[in-house]
């Protein structure tokens, strides 16, 4: 998977790893302000117990 991402991606080694590096940043920011926000309004902490 990472071989054909890395191959399709387009010019030299260091725009790929630029490009690669935007891409992380795009879906650490969707999960922390998007998907883990929704996910929050189904998961309820009161319910949880430590002992």
């Amino acid at each position: 998977m990472y071989a054909a991402l890395w191959r399709i991606l387009p010019g030299p080694w260091w725009l790929r790893v630029v490009i690669l590096i935007l891409l992380a940043a795009a879906v650490v920011y969707a999960l922390f302000f998007h998907v883990f926000p929704w996910v929050s309004g189904f998961i309820a902490p009161e319910d949880v117990t430590v002992q």
